[in-house]
């Protein structure tokens, strides 16, 4: 069941203030992926949680002031645009679900992910870092590819055995 649109929409108005285009349906996730395909294209999987209000939001605001910029940004709001949600996960082939969560597409792939584990107990700052790096490689003239998805280089705990999201907070 999703959550309430009163709820969630001053999370969505976040994002398209600062010209994040929402995308609802399955359908508009399809069009979006298609023209990444020449392009790239982040990808912000929005959420009610914590993280995302203090970590995640925040980040791509202060990464959309570098000059290097991917050519489109789109979101969908986890709990909420159910089939847009579960239509861009099966985009991201192998990665597993999180929320929040942010990929870099270019040429219609995946190319660097931040993961729920890489957005919880880090700085707004830190993950508009690793956007920043991110946009720097792989958009504009003389950008890389890459093979499969990259992640920031986050340390992880020592403590493997817990589940990610407490591991991340560690």
């Amino acid at each position: 069941m999703p959550y309430p649109e009163a709820l969630v929409q001053p999370m969505r108005r976040e994002l398209t203030q600062l010209g994040v285009e929402e995308l609802r349906n399955a359908e508009s996730v399809d069009e979006a992926v298609q023209t990444s395909e020449d392009g790239t294209m982040l990808v912000v999987i929005n959420s009610v949680c914590g993280c995302a209000a203090a970590n995640a939001r925040p980040a791509v605001a202060l990464a959309r002031r570098h000059s290097t910029q991917p050519d489109r940004y789109v979101t969908v709001f986890a709990g909420q645009d159910l089939d847009a949600t579960s239509r861009i996960r099966e985009h991201l082939a192998g990665i597993p679900p999180s929320s929040p969560f942010m990929a870099l597409f270019k040429n219609g792939d995946p190319i660097f992910v931040i993961e729920r584990r890489h957005i919880e107990g880090r700085s707004a700052n830190a993950i508009a870092s690793d956007l920043v790096q991110a946009f720097d490689k792989y958009c504009g003239e003389g950008s890389d590819d890459a093979d499969v998805p990259e992640r920031p280089d986050v340390a992880r705990a020592a403590d493997e055995s817990l589940p990610g999201t407490f591991r991340s907070i560690m």
